[in-house]
């Protein structure tokens, strides 16, 4: 991972950059030089009017990426030029997303006074700092996904060291820490990394990733690097109760989770050092532990396809298939129970009685969704508001969202679901701040505060009266030029007006002989001139001197007024996440209506049953109709299933259908069967298809190895197993004997036997049924039919007869001859004897017919004679001399042989 003190990536010093002037800097470029002291690895941003200007190799780094022109100012001691580049202000957003997507932290050196009240040097400093994990432009982010920013912290304890781990999405406010023990804490955390995918982690400079966090050190987030007394307990303990308004964490769960602690505390401390605000959504830290939902680690994610697909597209995905959310925090919500699925009875059966009764409703439910339609990004707008990054069009869509509020209680109001109502209570329509921001500010103002013309007629007295002179002077400046055509008989006269030389008067070339004395010129243009009139400057003046306060005016109306919607941030936050999950039930509730899903129980033994499973995803996707299978899994009767038949048969869908049905039960969906009996599971463990880590220099036959091998040491009885053509890929004897070790283990282990399906090849697995207790045969029915072979798809007990591989190969377009060729080989493989020359058939020429090679053969006939003579002889007997005369004679008869 790519790391720094304070940046992704190293960037020219400020003493480096101060020992490159020729003599002393400008008190401007002083200041610059302060900057990139304070922030020396960030790109520093430093406003110059107009611009933002960076210097040195901050230009040279900049004009490359940005693609923006290259200039410079001054000269160094050699006489070099001081590479130099800028970008306008009012686009600094979109320069600065650049920046951060190439890698790179950029540090904002702002104005923090106005030129035109000072006649000094106008002050600046750092007011944020923008990396990958605390960029919230909406442009930038996913309306639909999370932008975490994790910090991890190594705590040691009396006993041991303790990991711990502290995430936050800056743009809602989500902020979650959690503890694992040492011995496994660096892979689970690698887990959750791979699952959460952060934008940016942060660690203490004492932690050595290759060294400490090996299995994390292997993504590449890019890492930053603190002070390591940020992550100490005491300190990290203060930072967290002052942010919390608290006196102790032990409300928020945290009571005896040192390394949880510190992980959030270096969080917030770091949070604070690059915001520099007091980050007022940030008010609510939950602990999490892992027994409280159901565990998919990222292989499972991967198989199973459930955020994403094997090629990282989202379409083809469980939950694309299932997102009908209408509101971001609800998409947001959908994907964070889908990452952790819950495991607790009492809560899916809350959220299945609330998608029951809201798949019924069909008339409350059509009228929610349309009514969600009118909320925007509840959590983000909040999010930053408590930044101070908000605009005018922020709080008018703020406004907007809070204000469906009491239609969505009225339309809830009859609903008897005990979720929905707990919901509806959290529900608060804020119409004091919506209140306020209706009266203040216009229905359709700009996004940027700077650029005004947001602020109601009524709400300052002093402000409409600067309006009102400000409109008449333009009354004016218009009469004036009426009056001026008419008295120089210039009829294509204009008054116009630009930011460089204010209001002035363009006439064109050919008139310029009827201009009166008492104009004065201002600028020669290649048009014409332009020119200026005392009686226009006045008016010049009222207008830019009223803009001017105007503006300022309206600036400090919106910020009182973001300070007032800032004090109502949790309420606002309580509203939006319970608006959020409201849209996730609405959503699930319109799957099982629309995609015939039903409703699953939740049961309290330890069955698994699924009558006529679909996959969710395939059955919308397959040309042909798909065919539903029953599943039955339990501890006694049926423990694990080996799975046989011919590929392209199912198996496959079989698998993850049935994994994935679990995983909708758990958050609270229906499901797609005709009834679902399923128990509480622990972990899902799916190893279906090959894949390999060229990286990592890992094939797929190691990484399958890997993979199995981190099943058979953590599942326990309650997980769900789903294994596919283990020991595929070796040699046959190894790989069989490693899929029959494998299958006993799960099925006769003494501490931990989980529900397992096991599909296969290796029809000799199929014994395991009649020597093992729980161990049963499944095979996917195929037929075959004048050469071809017809999948039927279906699910039955037993064991199947052929793997129909050659069929398949058929269909897949093999030539005709080697087809043929195939079928030779395979019959005198299945004869199970050796050639006269001691090789199988499949060696000798085609169209010979030469005897096989079994699996398991008898030895030649010849070799008979030699073995009953070792079975005769007692070697116990045999003196010095006997044994070496009948070595001797044995020798001699091998010979022979031979």
């Amino acid at each position: 991972p790519r790391r720094s003190k304070l940046n992704v990536r190293p960037m020219a010093s400020s003493s480096e950059a101060n020992d490159n002037v020729a003599h002393k800097p400008t008190p401007a470029m002083q200041q610059y030089f302060e900057a990139k002291q304070q922030y020396s690895d960030a790109i520093v941003f430093f406003r110059m009017g107009d611009f933002y200007e960076m210097f040195y190799e901050d230009a040279l780094t900049a004009a490359r990426v940005l693609e923006i022109a290259l200039t410079s100012r001054s000269k160094d001691r050699s006489g070099t030029p001081i590479p130099m580049c800028g970008v306008p202000h009012h686009a600094a957003d979109g320069y600065i997303t650049k920046l951060v997507r190439h890698g790179f932290r950029v540090a904002i050196c702002e104005q923090v006074e106005d030129a035109k009240k000072t006649k000094k040097l106008v002050r600046r400093k750092v007011v944020r700092v923008v990396s990958p994990g605390t960029l919230t432009d909406a442009s930038y982010l996913e309306a639909k996904e999370p932008a975490f920013l994790v910090a991890i912290s190594l705590h040691a304890g009396r006993r041991d060291t303790v990991m711990g781990i502290a995430l936050v999405d800056l743009s809602t406010g989500i902020f979650a820490t959690a503890e694992y023990p040492t011995i496994t804490g660096d892979q689970e955390i690698a887990d959750e990394l791979s699952i959460l995918r952060p934008r940016e982690m942060v660690v203490s400079a004492e932690t050595d990733l290759s060294r400490d966090l090996p299995a994390v050190s292997a993504f590449q987030i890019p890492t930053t690097s603190l002070e390591p007394w940020w992550f100490t307990e005491e300190h990290a303990q203060t930072l967290l109760c002052d942010q919390m308004g608290v006196s102790s964490l032990d409300g928020f769960g945290l009571e005896g989770h040192p390394a949880a602690v510190t992980a959030g505390g270096a969080l917030i401390r770091y949070l604070q050092d690059t915001q520099r605000v007091d980050l007022q959504h940030l008010q609510r830290i939950t602990f999490r532990s892992r027994a409280d939902h159901l565990i998919l680690d990222p292989t499972t994610f991967k198989h199973l396809e459930i955020l994403e697909t094997a090629t990282g597209e989202r379409t083809g995905s469980l939950l694309a298939e299932i997102d009908r959310t209408i509101t971001p925090m609800g998409g947001r919500l959908l994907r964070s129970w889908l990452q952790r699925p819950c495991n607790s009875r009492e809560t899916i059966n809350g959220r299945l009685d609330a998608v029951e009764e809201a798949a019924y409703k069909t008339t409350e439910r059509s009228k929610l969704q349309d009514t969600l339609k009118t909320v925007h990004d509840l959590e983000r707008l909040i999010g930053r508001v408590g930044l101070g990054t908000a605009g005018p069009r922020d709080l008018v869509a703020l406004r907007e969202s809070v204000a469906s509020i009491p239609r969505v209680r009225s339309i809830l109001n009859d609903f008897r679901a005990p979720f929905i109502n707990s919901l509806l209570a959290q529900l608060d329509d804020v119409s004091d701040v919506r209140n306020v921001i209706e009266k203040s500010l216009v229905d359709d103002p700009p996004a940027l505060a700077r650029d005004g013309g947001y602020i109601k007629t009524g709400v300052d007295r002093v402000l409409d009266d600067l309006r009102t002179v400000r409109r008449t002077a333009k009354e004016d400046i218009a009469a004036l030029e009426q009056d001026e055509r008419k008295r120089t008989g210039i009829s294509s006269l204009k008054i116009r007006y630009n930011r460089v030389f204010g209001y002035y008067i363009e006439v064109s070339r050919s008139n310029l002989k009827a201009v009166p004395e008492e104009y004065q010129r201002k600028q020669t243009i290649a048009s014409g001139e332009r020119f200026i009139t005392p009686r226009l400057k006045e008016y010049e003046q009222q207008v830019l001197g009223s803009d001017d306060r105007i503006l300022e005016m309206e600036q400090a109306i919106f910020e009182a007024l973001r300070v007032q919607v800032s004090a109502a941030t949790t309420r606002i936050q309580v509203s939006a996440q319970a608006l959020g999950t409201l849209d996730v039930l609405g959503a699930l509730a319109e799957d099982a209506a629309r995609l015939n899903y039903t409703k699953p129980q939740i049961s309290e033994d330890d069955e698994l049953s699924i009558v006529e499973g679909r996959h969710p995803v395939v059955e919308q996707h397959c040309a042909d109709q798909f065919v539903p299978n029953d599943v039955l899994l339990n501890s006694t009767s049926q423990q694990l299933v080996i799975l046989t038949g011919p590929n392209m048969g199912g198996k496959s869908t079989y698998l993850r259908q049935t994994a994935l049905i679990v995983l909708l039960a758990h958050i609270g969906s229906f499901v797609p069967a005709q009834r679902a009996k399923i128990p509480l599971i622990d972990r899902i463990f799916a190893r279906v298809g090959a894949s390999d880590n060229i990286a990592r220099g890992q094939s797929t036959f190691m990484v399958e190895m890997q993979e199995t091998a981190k099943i058979l040491h953590t599942a326990t009885s309650n997980s769900l197993v789903l294994l596919d053509e283990i020991g595929r890929g070796t040699a046959t004897f190894d790989g069989l004997s490693i899929a029959w070790a494998v299958a006993e283990h799960l099925a006769t282990n003494a501490h931990e036997r989980p529900k397992t399906l096991f599909a296969t090849h290796y029809h000799e697995l199929t014994d395991l049924a009649d020597s093992i207790p729980g161990v049963i045969n499944y095979h996917v029915v195929a037929r075959e039919w004048h050469e071809d072979i017809i999948f039927l798809r279906k699910v039955e007990p037993g064991r199947s007869d052929r793997s129909y591989g050659i069929q398949v190969a058929r269909l897949a377009g093999l030539p005709l001859a080697t087809v043929k060729r195939a079928k030779d080989i395979l019959r005198g493989l299945e004869t199970d004897e050796l050639s006269r020359g001691g090789q199988p058939s499949f060696n000798a020429s085609p169209g010979t017919h030469n005897l096989q090679l079994g699996l398991f053969r008898s030895p030649p006939s010849e070799h008979a004679r030699i073995i009953e003579r070792f079975r005769q002889t007692d070697i116990d007997k045999l003196t010095p001399l006997e044994a070496l005369t009948l070595l001797a004679e044995l020798k001699k008869e091998v010979s022979e042989i031979e």
